[in-house]
Parts: C-alpha cells; sequence; structure tokens
C-alpha cells in the first residue's frame, strides 16, 4: 500500500515535467518562424515572463501554507492547460501579446501546481524515508514525461512546429486522468500549517532563519549551476565539439533514461547510508563524468554517451535526495509551502544564472558557434566549470552533513 501511493502521488510529476520541456526549448523558435516576431521582442518577452515566474515562487509558497494544498493544486491545473493549449497555438496576428498572456498563463498555474505539488508530498509522507520515496516518484514520473514531450511532436507530425501545436492538445485529457488519478489514488492528508497567520514577509523569514535550510540551499545552488551549464552549452558541444549535431537527441534520452532508472537505486542507498552520503556519491560520480567530457573531442560520440549515463545516474540523486531533505525541513517548520517557493525560486535563478555566466565567459574566450574557434574554451565551459561547482557543492555538503541528515 505505501509503494502504491507514493505511485499515485509521483504520477502527477508526468504532465507537469510534460509541459516544462516545450515552454522552455521549443516556445522561442516556434514563435519566431511560425509568428514572426523579432528576435529582440521575443527575447525581451521571455526574460519577462521567466523573471514573473521566478518571482512569484515565494509568495505561492506562502499561499501553499494557507489553503488546502490538494485544493491550490487542483485549481491551479486549470490555467496551466488552458495557458499551455494556446502557448503552442499562436495566432497569424498579435502573437506577441498572445505569447506574454500565455505563458504568463502558463507560468501561474505551473508553478502554483509545483509548490502546492511539493508541499502536499511533504505532508502526507509519515517520515522521511517515505519522503524520500514520495520525491522519488514524482521525479521519476516527471523524467519520464520530459522524454515524452522530447518524442511526441515528431510522431504527432512530420511538421515539428505542426506536431508541437498538437501537443497542446495533449496535455488537457493526459493532466485530467493523471490529476484524478492522483488526487484519488493518495486521498486527503491534515499536513501540518502551522503559519496560517503569518504574513508573507515572516513566512519567508521563518524558513529562511532555520539555519539547516540556509545552508541546504547553499549546496542546491552550487550544485544546481554545476547540472545548469551543462544543460544550456550541451547542443554547443554536441555540434561543435563532437561535430555529431544529429545525435543530440538520442544522447539527450539516453540521459534522462540513466536518470530515470537510476532514482531506486539512490533511494535504497539513501535507506541504507543517509541521503547525505548517497548524495555526495552521486556528486563524485558527476565529477568523474565532467573530467572524462574535457578530454573528449570529434567523432568521441561513444566516449560522450558514456559520459550522459554517467551524469545521467547522478542526477537520479540531484532530483530525490536535496527536495526530500526541503521537505523534511519543511514540515519541521511547519512551512513547507513557503520552503518549496524559495526552492523552486532558486532553481529557477540558477538556470538563468548558468545562460548568463556561461554564454558570455564563451564569448569573452573566443567561441564563435559553428566557426571551430574556441573549442577548448567551450570544453572548459562545458565541463571544468561544472566540476569546479560540483566540487564545492561536494565539500559543504560534507562540511554540513551532521546538520543535513535529518530522520524523522
Amino acid at each position: 500500500m505505501p509503494a502504491r501511493r507514493a505511485l499515485a502521488y509521483g504520477l502527477l510529476g508526468l504532465p507537469l515535467a510534460f509541459a516544462a520541456l516545450p515552454v522552455y526549448v521549443h516556445v522561442p523558435r516556434l514563435y519566431a518562424e511560425t509568428a514572426g516576431l523579432p528576435l529582440a521582442l521575443l527575447g525581451a518577452i521571455l526574460l519577462g515572463a521567466r523573471l514573473l515566474d521566478a518571482g512569484i515562487d515565494p509568495w505561492l509558497g506562502w499561499l501553499a501554507d494557507r489553503l488546502p494544498r490538494r485544493g491550490m493544486l487542483a485549481v491551479a491545473l486549470l490555467p496551466f492547460a488552458a495557458g499551455f493549449a494556446a502557448l503552442v497555438n499562436p495566432p497569424a496576428s498579435h502573437a506577441a501579446a498572445w505569447l506574454l498572456g500565455a505563458l504568463a498563463l502558463t507560468y501561474l498555474g505551473f508553478s502554483a501546481a509545483t509548490v502546492a505539488y511539493q508541499a502536499w508530498g511533504a505532508d502526507i509522507a509519515p517520515d522521511s524515508a517515505e519522503r524520500t520515496r514520495f520525491t522519488a516518484a514524482r521525479e521519476g514520473f516527471g523524467l519520464a514525461g520530459v522524454v515524452l514531450a522530447a518524442a511526441l511532436p515528431g510522431l504527432l507530425a512530420a511538421d515539428h512546429n505542426t506536431g508541437l501545436g498538437r501537443l497542446g492538445w495533449v496535455l488537457p485529457p493526459l493532466l485530467l486522468v493523471t490529476a484524478v488519478t492522483t488526487l484519488v489514488g493518495v486521498g486527503p492528508a491534515a499536513g501540518r500549517v502551522a503559519a496560517l497567520a503569518e504574513p508573507v514577509g515572516a513566512s519567508l523569514r521563518g524558513a529562511l532563519g532555520d539555519a539547516a535550510f540556509r545552508r541546504l540551499l547553499a549546496v542546491f545552488v552550487a550544485n544546481g549551476l554545476a547540472a545548469a551549464l551543462p544543460a544550456t552549452l550541451f547542443p554547443f558541444f554536441v555540434a561543435d565539439v563532437l561535430e555529431a549535431d544529429a545525435a543530440g537527441g538520442p544522447l539527450l534520452v539516453a540521459y534522462f533514461l540513466a536518470g530515470a532508472a537510476s532514482l531506486p537505486l539512490w533511494v535504497r542507498l539513501a535507506a541504507r547510508h543517509g541521503r547525505v552520503t548517497a548524495w555526495l556519491g552521486a556528486m563524485g560520480l558527476a565529477m568523474l563524468a565532467f573530467g572524462w567530457a574535457a578530454r573528449l573531442g570529434a567523432g568521441d560520440v561513444a566516449g560522450f554517451a558514456l559520459v550522459c549515463v554517467a551524469s545521467g545516474l547522478a542526477l537520479g540523486a540531484d532530483l530525490a535526495l536535496p527536495a526530500a531533505i526541503a521537505a523534511d525541513l519543511g514540515e519541521r517548520q511547519g512551512r513547507a509551502g513557503a520552503c518549496f517557493g524559495v526552492w523552486n525560486l532558486a532553481a529557477k535563478l540558477n538556470l538563468a544564472l548558468a545562460a548568463g555566466l556561461a554564454l558570455p565567459l564563451l564569448a569573452w574566450l573566443g567561441y564563435q558557434p559553428g566557426s571551430g574557434t574556441g573549442l577548448p574554451a567551450l570544453s572548459f565551459t562545458y565541463a571544468l566549470l561544472p566540476l569546479a561547482f560540483k566540487a564545492v557543492a561536494a565539500a559543504l555538503l560534507w562540511r554540513w552533513r551532521h546538520l543535513l541528515e535529518i530522520t524523522s
């Protein structure tokens, strides 16, 4: 029964992640090609919407501590589904206003649903071990959603943009089925909501006032930068260093499948040796993979496939273990919503910071996409710089291991 309940809870992670990949990866190209939006205007709209999206997460977390989390989750799915369907089906005219409105609706629904979903998971799991299982189930289904979203547009239509538009009509029924299964299969949970009367500022100060949570955030940010840098630079590395642009899709699939397959292993290792020790082991594996990637060159597709598998295995720990520790800390405070609001803000800022750091650095070091110049700089920024951030994260985690190894 506990395993069935964890699977029922995790199922909703599939459609949430299913929509995230097209929103972040495919929408810019879609609006540039089909709607003809100028790149400068497109970039300004995307940047503004993403900053707004990141900024509202702490307030959504505060709201999740004041409202029934199942109810907030169910309501948030409505604007999420409507916004996504509109987003991937742009009109022939007024595309800029349509993009801004659809992004706002999608981001609001997605962020509210995600924060409520994560906080609800902290409520319904009775102890630390179960929170790790629930988190792993959520992230495992999320990885399945990413792979599904990557494959479906090509299956739905010969033209990628047409397939993407049809993907918008796949999400609402998928979301309905999975949401009903999750809400009914898990059932209600009373949860602890100790922060009902707090204003938003006090709620955020309370969440950040926990020394263990602040230290976990520091590890999470350093580790997140180590993951976000290669994610940002992956297409450039495959195209210019490996000279194997066509292999990018299969390599990404191998990465995500390895991450999904590794989740049960990390749950077992965490139960046996502790979550901090298991997470440190995953960081070591990722550092070995990054170090090997720095040695690769043109045609080394097989070697890079091993890098993708090894780093994908480490990804499973990154997805399951720190979020489970955060759930414990949030539940201990009675502010799981506020903690996950701050947590998601940090995750989104990591992605923005990675792009803001990596791309100007590459330009300064002389790399020019597609020109064959500056390839050592690309290898350094793709592999060795993340290795350094990962080493910082591992050192901090080791230093604070006794504070962060929580059992309840």
